[in-house]
C-alpha cells in the first residue's frame, strides 16, 4: 500500500461498552496509520461516551438501523473524506487488530485486489464456533463458491480491507441486513476482485450477538432468500472512469 495513502478503520457498534475502549486501544497500538471512525448504531449505553474518550471520530446515528446501515454510514463518511482504503473492525473484540497488517501485505502484494478479507477457517486455528453456525457459514461459503467461482471459505467474516473502489461501491449499494455474505456478491457482481487470507479470530469478548440462537432460522433464510434473489436482479456494470454511464445509472 503506498506510503502517505489515507487510512481509515470504521468500527460500527451498537452497545458494546465493555469492549470498545479495548479495541480502540488495540487499534491504535496495532495499526497507528489508520483514523478510526466508530459508527454508534442508537446504543442506549455508554458507546458514544467511551468512542469520544477513547479518541476516535464518532459517527452517532439518531437510532439503530442495523449492521448494514451503520457500515455503509462508515463508507460514505471515508468516501466523503477521501480516504484510499478502510479496514472494518467489530467493536466485539473478535478482530485482531495485529492481523491488519496481513490484510494490508496482501494488498500491497497484488494491486489488482479490491477487497482481502479475513478468514477464519482457511487455516486451521484456534477459532471455535457452534456446530449450527460453523454449519451455516459453510452451507453460504458453498453458495457464495458457486456463484463467484472462486473457493470462499468464510464468507460472514466482516473483517476486510478495501481500496477505493470498493469504498465507493459499498457507499452507494450494501446490503443492510445480515449484509457480509450478501456483499462479497456485490463484490461479484461489480466486477471487483477479492481473496482471502487466514487470519487469527477472537470468541466475542462481550455485549450481544446480533444473531442470537433464537433467530439462527431467520437468519439462514433471510440470507438464502436475498442471495436467490440478487441472482435474478439486473446488475449494470459500469467499467471505472464511466462517467456518463455512472450518471444514466444513478438517474435510473
Amino acid at each position: 500500500m503506498p506510503d502517505g495513502s489515507a487510512r481509515l478503520a470504521i468500527v460500527p457498534a451498537y452497545n458494546e461498552e465493555a469492549t470498545l475502549p479495548g479495541v480502540l486501544e488495540s487499534l491504535r497500538r496495532h495499526a497507528p496509520g489508520f483514523d478510526v471512525l466508530v459508527i454508534d448504531d442508537g446504543s442506549t449505553d455508554r458507546t458514544g461516551e467511551l468512542a469520544r474518550t477513547g479518541g476516535a471520530t464518532l459517527l452517532q446515528l439518531p437510532f439503530n438501523v442495523g449492521i448494514g446501515g451503520a457500515v455503509q454510514s462508515g463508507y460514505l463518511y471515508a468516501c466523503e473524506h477521501g480516504y484510499d482504503y478502510v479496514v472494518q473492525v467489530d467493536a466485539d473484540g473478535q478482530h485482531d487488530a495485529t492481523e491488519i497488517a496481513t490484510l494490508q501485505d496482501t494488498m500491497g502484494a497484488d494491486p489488482a485486489l479490491d477487497v482481502v478479507c479475513g478468514s477464519r477457517f482457511l487455516e486451521k486455528r484456534d477459532y471455535r464456533a457452534s456446530f449450527g453456525r460453523r454449519t451455516g457459514i459453510q452451507i453460504f461459503a458453498a453458495i457464495v463458491s458457486l456463484i463467484a467461482r472462486k473457493r470462499v471459505t468464510d464468507p460472514t467474516s466482516g473483517f476486510r480491507l478495501c481500496n477505493r473502489r470498493a469504498i465507493e461501491l459499498f457507499a452507494r449499494d450494501y446490503p443492510h441486513d445480515y449484509p457480509e455474505v450478501e456483499a462479497l456478491l456485490t463484490l461479484h457482481y461489480n466486477r471487483l476482485t477479492m481473496r482471502e487470507v487466514p487470519v487469527r479470530m477472537f470468541q466475542r469478548g462481550g455485549g450481544v450477538s446480533s444473531i442470537r440462537s433464537g433467530k439462527s432460522a431467520y437468519y439462514m433464510v433471510k440470507v438464502l432468500l436475498a442471495i436467490f434473489m440478487g441472482l435474478a436482479r439486473r446488475r449494470p456494470f459500469v467499467e471505472p472512469g464511466d462517467e456518463s454511464a455512472l450518471r444514466a445509472l444513478e438517474r435510473a
